[in-house]
């Protein structure tokens, strides 16, 4: 594989290829070219530095983009059905379904039905499709106007360039109904018998049915009237539907020399009527082309670009077209949003590049990404404007040092180590944060130290109660690094339990106690006069204080961000240690950037030299 990397980068690319219109993608001053031989060919690719030794691996998404180039299709070419002629108009025939391999949820895989042709053409009969490939009809069957009908169905998809299409053949089949009467249409025979004579025929009906022959809606069935003596009866002759008189009984000449007869005639099957219900026409609208927005190809683009890149750097490229058919317009590309002002877009290319320098730390890169809407401006009138997203993921540099969340903390004084968290953060996201490395610094033997197994800072007990500042160099994972002045105030903390707790109840008592605090200086300076006189001493060992002799009561007011307190000395002649740094300015931070690193330090400080008394504000 190579030798091992000097330097690992993390790299994400992303890539998207239009089959047939294959471009050259670039990063930084990098050029890859792709070449595709097969659409479902799985890619793998290395970078390599200049000297040849291997970088890294990549691990590369590519995604082919679909074009239209598969029609719907239908899961049989020919179908064939049957249905009756009393079939209830309106009702549902049969379902044809088709399928289109495009992508799914695309304008190229989403299709409608439609019905093309229906042949014979008749005045009573019309045939529906609907978005499912449901079949139906209304009107009226009539199967002596015609036996079948040949139904060409299309399923067309939406594709936005180009349109494809397929049919199907559905091939209906009426099954006659008894929708026609059979009718009397004359009769042969002498209509004479002979008394006491059985098993004539003195007549025979013929009768004519517009049904198809020997189906049940053809077939005749006689039904004689008056016939109480049961003297005949009457048949159907099964080739010719005739309707044969048959005497079964004596007839006796004295009970008249007539007999009356009424002969019906109906078919096997149960008769039905079919009358229209509803009618449909045509009619014919003409649209007008309005002009509609530049659209573009993608709506939502990725780009990737480095923080820091130079001005100038090409980010991608957007497209659109005018979907306009009769009067595609000149349109131009804008930038529509852009918080930073990092980019510009060549209105007629739209290709996009940097006027700007990126930093991942700004607040409007939300985990790594920065968006920008794109516009495309036709020139009707009045403009028409379309619009796309660009995400660009801006990939992390490490510009930016680790930093402390505070500048000062308490630590209570004691004869065994006391422990004070100390914060870090970095804007730079991960490999560029933490965790972190500190580091003391100065003159600090003796005083302070670092346990390695917690990052604590521990405390010889000659570090006094009061003020102290320490220095202290925080280093990320690269390396960069940062010195920082870390106030440290040490106090008595056998009253209460901790530092924080008086200056909680300090807070809540901040306003009164002020002024109280005012009006008892005012009213000691009243009372006693003394002055006290500073002497230049040698310095001590710590580092950043002083030593002052002072010759009378003496009361200082000392600040930092969060508290207040008084330092009183009643010895005369006695030797002070005061900080030269009592009052800090508040430090102005700002939010933490999304997907920043932290790590806490540890604090820890030992007894103390109890020659001075505070009263907290």
């Amino acid at each position: 594989m190579g030798k091992e990397p000097n330097m690992v980068t993390s790299l994400t690319y992303i890539f998207y290829i239009i089959i047939k219109n294959f471009e050259k993608f670039h990063k930084s001053n990098e050029v890859l070219l792709l070449t595709l031989t097969c659409i479902f060919q799985q890619l793998k690719f290395e970078t390599r530095k200049t000297d040849f030794s291997l970088d890294t691996k990549l691990g590369i998404e590519i995604s082919i983009l679909d074009i239209n180039d598969n029609p719907p299709r239908f899961q049989r070419d020919l179908y064939k059905i049957n249905t009756d002629e009393e079939n209830t108009q309106g009702s549902s025939l049969m379902t044809v379904l088709a399928y289109d391999r495009d992508k799914r949820g695309t304008p190229n895989s989403t299709f409608h039905y439609e019905i093309k042709s229906v042949s014979p053409q008749t005045e009573n009969t019309e045939f529906f499709v609907n978005e499912y490939g449901v079949i139906s009809f209304k009107g009226c069957f009539d199967h002596e106007v015609a036996e079948k009908f040949t139904v060409v169905v299309e399923a067309k998809d939406h594709g936005e360039v180009v349109s494809l299409s397929s049919s199907t053949t559905v091939i209906i089949h009426v099954r006659d109904g008894n929708n026609h009467l059979p009718t009397i249409t004359g009769q042969m025979g002498s209509g004479k018998v002979m008394e006491n004579e059985i098993g004539t025929s003195p007549l025979r009906l013929h009768v004519t049915d517009k049904d198809s022959p020997h189906s049940p809606a053809w077939k005749a069935r006689y039904t004689i009237h008056g016939n109480e003596g049961k003297h005949f009866k009457i048949e159907t002759d099964p080739e010719t539907n005739d309707g044969i008189l048959t005497v079964i009984r004596v007839n006796i000449y004295y009970d008249g020399a007539q007999r009356e007869l009424s002969i019906s005639v109906e078919n096997e099957a149960p008769f039905f009527s079919c009358t229209v219900k509803e009618k449909t026409t045509t009619v014919t609208i003409n649209v007008e082309d309005a002009n509609d927005p530049p659209a573009f190809t993608v709506t939502v683009k990725e780009a990737m670009l480095e923080e820091n890149a130079p001005t100038g750097t090409w980010v991608g490229k957007v497209t659109a077209i005018d979907p306009d058919v009769n009067h595609a317009r000149d349109f131009v590309y804008e930038v529509g949003d852009d918080p930073e002002g990092w980019i510009n877009v060549d209105p007629h290319t739209g290709d996009i590049t940097t006027v700007g320098i990126p930093d991942r730390e700004s607040p409007h890169v939300v985990s790594g990404v920065y968006t920008v809407l794109m516009h495309a401006v036709d020139d009707g009138q009045p403009p028409r404007t379309g619009t796309a997203t660009l995400n660009i993921h801006v990939t992390d540099k490490n510009d930016n040092v680790p930093q402390l969340e505070v500048d000062f903390v308490d630590i209570c004084v004691s004869d065994v180590p006391t422990t004070a968290n100390i914060s870090a953060f970095d804007l730079d996201d991960n490999p560029y944060g933490g965790p972190f490395t500190f580091q003391l610094l100065g003159d600090v033997e003796g005083k302070w130290k670092l346990n390695p197994s917690f990052a604590g800072l521990v405390k010889d007990p000659g570090v006094y109660v009061g003020p102290h500042e320490v220095k202290m160099k925080i280093s990320d994972m690269q390396g960069e690094s940062e010195i920082y002045n870390l106030t440290v105030i040490v106090c008595d903390c056998s009253v209460t339990p901790n530092c924080r707790g008086r200056r909680d109840s300090a807070a809540k008592a901040a306003f009164s106690a002020v002024g109280i605090v005012l009006a008892s200086l005012l009213l000691l300076l009243f009372f006693i006069s003394c002055k006290k006189e500073f002497t230049s001493l040698q310095s001590g060992d710590s580092a950043g204080e002083t030593l002052l002799e002072w010759k009378c009561f003496e009361m200082t007011l000392h600040t930092n961000t969060s508290s207040s307190f008084f330092v009183f000395t009643k010895v005369p002649n006695s030797v002070l240690a005061v900080s030269t740094n009592t009052e800090q300015e508040p430090s102005n931070w700002q939010s933490l950037h999304d997907g920043m690193q932290h790590q806490t330090a540890q604090l820890t400080v030992g007894e103390s030299t109890d020659n001075v008394k505070y009263l907290w504000a």
